[in-house]
C-alpha cells in the first residue's frame, strides 16, 4: 500500500474517532449532571441499579425460616391473627415466641425487641401469600430507599443522592433490603431536614415516629432541642475560646436560662411518643414499654461489637471466653464481659456528652451533631449488627456528599463490614463456627478499628471531617475548622 493511501486510511480513521468522542462525550457528561444535580428520570438510575444490586444481595436467604424479615412476619401475622397465625407458618420459623403465644387472642402480641409500632412497617407484604413475604418486605424496603434518596435529590448538596446509592450498597448489600432500619433512618433524615429549615414541629414529630420505629434515634433529642433553643435565640453560647472554667460557669448560665427555652414542640413529642406507646399498653403493658429494653438490657456482647477485642484479649491471660447464638446474634460470654460492658456505657456517655458540648459550643451544628452522636453510639456499643450503618448513611450523604475523605473511609468500613456479613459467616455450615474462619475476627477488628478512628476523627476535627457540603435549600454549615 502506497503511502498516501496509508495516510488518508489513518486520518480518516482519526477524524472517525474524534467525532465518535464528541458524540460520546456529551452523553457522558449529560449523564452525570443528570445524577448529581437530581433532573430527570435519569438521575433515579443509581437507586434502581442498587436496589436490584441488593435484592441479589439478600436473595440467597430470602426464602430461609431464621430471617429478620421472616421473624417480622411472625410479629406481624401474630398481632393481627393471635397466636392460631403460628399454625399458619412453619414451626421452627416462630419458635422464640413463649409456648402460651398460641394462645392470645388477635392485637395482643407485640415484638419482643422492638418498639410496636414497628407492627406498621411489617404488615404491608402480608398482602402477599405467606410463601412470598420476605420478598415483598424487600421491595417494601426498596420503596423506602427510593424516597430517601428523592429527598436528597430535593434537599441535599449536589451528588447526595449518588453518595447515598453507593453507601447502601456498599455497606447494605445483604441488609438494606432485608430489614428495616431504613425506615428509622429514613424519619432522622426527614427531622434533620424540616429542622434546618426551621420546621420544628415537623421535625419533632418525624423524630418521634423515629423512636417509636427503633430506640436509637432518641439520642437525638437533645441535638433537636438545642439547635431549636438555638434557633429561636432562647440559649446562651459561651464566646469560641474559654477556659474550662470559665465553660462550667457559662453552662450554669444556660442552664439557669431554661424558663425562657421553647418547651411546646418537647411536650408534642413526648406525648406523641405516650399516646402511641400507651394505646398499644391497653393490649399488652409489658410488651408496649418493657420488652425492648429489658431485651437489649440482658444481650450480651455481640461478637462484632468493638468491647469484643477486650473479651479475646482477656481469653489470651486465661480468662476463658466463648460464642454462643442468642438474642439473634453470635455473642461472646465471658467472665469479663459484665467489665466490657460497663466501660462501654461509660464510653458512650462521656463521647455523647462530648458531643452535646461541642454542639452547645457552637462547634456543630444539628447534622454534624447528629453524626457525631450515632458514631460515637455504634462505636461504644456492645452490640454492631452490620445494619447499623445504614442509621448514618443518609446523613452523611446530606452532610459530606461526593467527600473524598469519607468515600475512602466509610467505602472501606461498608466493604469491610458486607464481607463480614454475608461472606464470612457462610463460609461455615454453622454460625457458631463462624470464629474459626480464616479472616473473620481480623476483618472484623480492622472495620471497628478504622470506625473508631473514624468517630474520633469526627469529634476532634481531625482531616477536617465535619466539614459540610453546603445545600442550596439549608443555610450554609457553621464553620469548624480550629480543633474541637
Amino acid at each position: 500500500m502506497s503511502t498516501p493511501l496509508l495516510q488518508g486510511q489513518v486520518a480518516q480513521e482519526h477524524n472517525i474517532e474524534v467525532k465518535r468522542k464528541r458524540l460520546f462525550a456529551p452523553s457522558l457528561s449529560f449523564v452525570w449532571n443528570a445524577v448529581v444535580t437530581g433532573r430527570g428520570i435519569v438521575a433515579y438510575v443509581p437507586i434502581v441499579v442498587a436496589a436490584l444490586l441488593m435484592y441479589i444481595g439478600v436473595s440467597w436467604q430470602i426464602f430461609a425460616q431464621t430471617t429478620d424479615a421472616a421473624r417480622y412476619q411472625c410479629y406481624a401475622m401474630t398481632f393481627w391473627l393471635g397466636g392460631k397465625a403460628l399454625k399458619l407458618l412453619p414451626l421452627s420459623q416462630c419458635s422464640f415466641f413463649p409456648a402460651d403465644t398460641v394462645t392470645q387472642p388477635p392485637f395482643h402480641v407485640l415484638p419482643l425487641e422492638y418498639p410496636p409500632l414497628t407492627l406498621l412497617v411489617f404488615s404491608p407484604p402480608l398482602l402477599a401469600s405467606p410463601a412470598y413475604y420476605q420478598v415483598f418486605f424487600a421491595f417494601w424496603m426498596a420503596l423506602i430507599a427510593l424516597f430517601v434518596y428523592w429527598l436528597l435529590l430535593r434537599y441535599g448538596p449536589r451528588g447526595a443522592g449518588l453518595t447515598f446509592a453507593l453507601y447502601v450498597l456498599l455497606g447494605g448489600w445483604a441488609t438494606a433490603e432485608g430489614r428495616f432500619d431504613l425506615v428509622p433512618a429514613a424519619l432522622t433524615l426527614l427531622c434533620i431536614i424540616a429542622a434546618e429549615r426551621k420546621r420544628w414541629t415537623w421535625a419533632y414529630i418525624a423524630l418521634a415516629f423515629g423512636v417509636l420505629c427503633k430506640i436509637y434515634p432518641m439520642l437525638l433529642f437533645p441535638v433537636l432541642f438545642m439547635a431549636e433553643q438555638r434557633a429561636a435565640q432562647r440559649l446562651y453560647t459561651p464566646p469560641p475560646s474559654m477556659a474550662l472554667k470559665a465553660q462550667l460557669m457559662a453552662l450554669l448560665v444556660t442552664i439557669c436560662g431554661a424558663p425562657r427555652w421553647r418547651w411546646k414542640n418537647t411536650l408534642l413529642f413526648f406525648a406523641t411518643l405516650l399516646v402511641i406507646t400507651g394505646a398499644f399498653a391497653l393490649a399488652d403493658f409489658l410488651g408496649a414499654f418493657g420488652n425492648q429494653l429489658g431485651y437489649f438490657a440482658l444481650r450480651p456482647v455481640q461478637i462484632e461489637a468493638t468491647g469484643t477485642a477486650l473479651l479475646w484479649l482477656g481469653a489470651q491471660f486465661v480468662i476463658a471466653a466463648h460464642v454462643e447464638y442468642s438474642f439473634g446474634s453470635l455473642n461472646v460470654i465471658s467472665a469479663l464481659g459484665g467489665v466490657v460492658s460497663i466501660l462501654s456505657a461509660l464510653a458512650l456517655v462521656l463521647g455523647y456528652a462530648y458531643a452535646l458540648w461541642l454542639q452547645w459550643r457552637g462547634k456543630l451544628d444539628i447534622v454534624q451533631a447528629s453524626i457525631a452522636v450515632l458514631l460515637v453510639f455504634i462505636a461504644t456499643g456492645k452490640v454492631f449488627s452490620p445494619q447499623y450503618l445504614i442509621w448514618v448513611i443518609p446523613l452523611l450523604a446530606y452532610s459530606n456528599a461526593l467527600d473524598g475523605f469519607w468515600l475512602l473511609c466509610w467505602g472501606t468500613i461498608s466493604v469491610l463490614t458486607s464481607v463480614i456479613y454475608p461472606y464470612l459467616y457462610t463460609r461455615t455450615t454453622h454460625v457458631l463456627l463462624a470464629p474459626a474462619v480464616p479472616g473473620f475476627l481480623e476483618t472484623i477488628l480492622a472495620r471497628n478499628t478504622l470506625f473508631v478512628l473514624l468517630t474520633i476523627s469526627y469529634l476532634f476535627n481531625l482531616f477536617l471531617a465535619r466539614q459540610r457540603r453546603p445545600t442550596i435549600f439549608a443555610p450554609q454549615a457553621s464553620e469548624d475548622a480550629e480543633e474541637g
